[in-house]
Order: C-alpha cells, then sequence, then structure tokens
C-alpha cells in the first residue's frame, strides 16, 4: 500500500487530501454542529479518482458492485432501466427469466387441448357410424311405402288398445279400493276376469267383431306351418279367440296348446282330430289389423300364393266361435301360495 492511502477498516482505501476539520484522523470534531464520524461514508470518494482495491483484497466479480453496508447486488436482477424485477414472493427475479415458464406453460397447454379436441371428435364420429349402423334396418329399407303405412298404422291400433287396457285396469283400481262399493266392485272384476280366462281358455264361447280367413290349397297342399304361421300374426295383431274348420265341417278351438300336424294325402291334424281342405279360420278381434298383419311383405299370404294357393278374407260384424275346448286338467302347474 502506498503512503499517500490510509486503511479506512472497510477494505477501500482512503485517498490522500487534506484532513477533515476536527483535527488528526481517528480524533473526534470539535465543532458542536460536526457530523457524527459514523454516519460519513468511507466509500465516498473526495475527489473524482477512484482508487482500485488494495492488493490484500480480492477483485470484484463482475456485475457486483458495493454498497453501504458491505453487500452486493446482483446485476442480473436488474431491468434495462436499472430498477430489479419484483416477483410474487417480493424477490427481484430477473425480466427474461420469468417469461420463460409461461411461454412453455402456455405452449404444453395449446398442444394437450389441441388433442383432447381431436379425441372428442374421433369419439362423436364413431358414435354417430354406430347409430347408423344399428339403427337401419335391411328388411323395412326395402320394404314399399304402402307396407310402412300399414305397419304404422297396426302399431298404433295396438297402442290404442293397450291404453284402454290401462284406462281399465286403472278404473277397477280405484273401484276395488273404494269403501262402500269395494265388495261388489271385486265380484264384478272377478266374474269379467273368469269369462276373459274362460273365452282365452277356450271353455267358452265369443261373439264380435272379426274376420275369416279362408285357404285353398294349389299345387302344393297347405302345410301345417303355414297355418300356424297365419295364427301367431292373427295373435300378434290382436285376435281375441279363434277356431279352425275343414271342408267337412269340423271345427276345432284354437288356444293356446293348440298344435297343427301334416296329415295323409294333403290332411291337417289339429289338437288330434283330421281336417281336410280348404280350411277357414274364424277370427274375433280388429279386421283391418289382423289383415294387414296377414299381407305383410314375405308373410303367410305372399308364402301360399307363392305354392300356388290363394287367402281369402272376409270381414264380419259379428263373428261368432262357438266351438269349445275341453278344459285342462293341470297335473304339474299349482298355484303360489
Amino acid at each position: 500500500m502506498s503512503d499517500e492511502q490510509t486503511d479506512t477498516g472497510t477494505g477501500w482505501p482512503q485517498p490522500a487530501g487534506p484532513v477533515r476539520p476536527g483535527g488528526p484522523a481517528g480524533e473526534p470534531d470539535p465543532r458542536p454542529d460536526a457530523p457524527d464520524p459514523d454516519e460519513l461514508s468511507p466509500l465516498a470518494p473526495e475527489s473524482p479518482a477512484q482508487p482500485g482495491p488494495s492488493d490484500d483484497e480480492p477483485a470484484a466479480e463482475p456485475g457486483v458492485e458495493p454498497v453501504d453496508d458491505g453487500a452486493t447486488v446482483d446485476l442480473s436482477t436488474m431491468s434495462r432501466s436499472g430498477e430489479p424485477v419484483a416477483s410474487s414472493d417480493g424477490l427481484a427475479e430477473p425480466v427474461g427469466e420469468s417469461t420463460a415458464p409461461a411461454v412453455a406453460g402456455r405452449s404444453r397447454w395449446s398442444t394437450a387441448g389441441v388433442m383432447i379436441v381431436a379425441l372428442l371428435a374421433l369419439l362423436g364420429f364413431t358414435l354417430v357410424v354406430q347409430l347408423k349402423t344399428t339403427s337401419t334396418d335391411p328388411t323395412l329399407g326395402a320394404t314399399r311405402q304402402e307396407d310402412l303405412v300399414r305397419i304404422l298404422s297396426d302399431l298404433d291400433a295396438r297402442e290404442n288398445r293397450l291404453q284402454q287396457d290401462i284406462r281399465a285396469l286403472e278404473d277397477s283400481q280405484r273401484q276395488l279400493q273404494s269403501g262402500e262399493q269395494g265388495r261388489q266392485a271385486a265380484l264384478d272384476e272377478a266374474t269379467r276376469r273368469a269369462d276373459e280366462l274362460g273365452i282365452l281358455a277356450g271353455t267358452l264361447p265369443a261373439v264380435g267383431s272379426g274376420l275369416t280367413v279362408q285357404f285353398d290349397a294349389g299345387v302344393k297342399p297347405i302345410s301345417a306351418n303355414r297355418v300356424l304361421d297365419a295364427v301367431q300374426e292373427l295373435r300378434g295383431a290382436g285376435a281375441e279367440a279363434m277356431q279352425i274348420s275343414g271342408g267337412d265341417r269340423a271345427t276345432v278351438r284354437i288356444i293356446a296348446s293348440t298344435y297343427f300336424l301334416d296329415g295323409d294325402n294333403g290332411s291337417l291334424v289339429v289338437e288330434g282330430r283330421r281336417l281336410t281342405g280348404p280350411y277357414t279360420i274364424t277370427v274375433i278381434g280388429d279386421p283391418a289389423t289382423m289383415r294387414t298383419a296377414l299381407n305383410i311383405p314375405g308373410g303367410v299370404v305372399a308364402s301360399v300364393r307363392g305354392g300356388g294357393g290363394n287367402v281369402t278374407f272376409g270381414e264380419r260384424e259379428v263373428a261368432e266361435v262357438s266351438a269349445l275346448h275341453v278344459p285342462i286338467k293341470l297335473e304339474h302347474a299349482r298355484p303360489v301360495s
């Protein structure tokens, strides 16, 4: 260290120059208005020239400059205007580094959003294709418009019958729940149900509006399968009672357990009884609905006519089903107690 510099105890040299008023260095200023020597910054030079650090002290790192209390400030945290950039925790952060994570986050979210939109579009396309595939019926697609209209009419008629049954059951429920007329209503309801079951079981005759269906054989005889198909179509169209008659006037009541077999010489065996053609089915129900059911393309009428035969319909305002079936004696079934 040169003779013109003195050690101030702060690590920075004290330039040579005139001594402050108050006496030699290290002695207090006798003046009453003199400033406190501790308040004077030893780093403030009195001359414009700033000497370098002493040989005993390491050189300052680039970007770091001394402050009053001896701490250092990182110049990388200063903006171009010279002010530090504040962060969320109150500490200074560099401007360039603080924006990089936000840009990367937005980029990641943008990629994820594009992938989500693509997956949703693929899922929607798959659902639409599956819906179109399952909702397409090749049989209905090849059906004529007038046939579709008849099918729709049959469905409407069936819905109306079901609605009527629901209303009748609701009326019966209200009558059975009433206190005064409960007993009589219960008796009437039991009688009505017994009559319905008797007609379905074939133990009671029935009368009402209906239809007659006559099957005439052609080159091929009328098979038992064709007659069974006709009975099933009529039941599906709302038939309530049926009987079948042969050319010899023999008549058999048709119930749920009735079976049909092919006999000799083109005859038909129904419930063990042999019938000869032509065969006539008398059925009670809605005539228009039952006739439409038999005329569906590819149905009973088309099959009989395809074999050279013919089917003739006759609507009846009053159709009578008079043949009775012997009551079935149950051997295995019993009511649940």
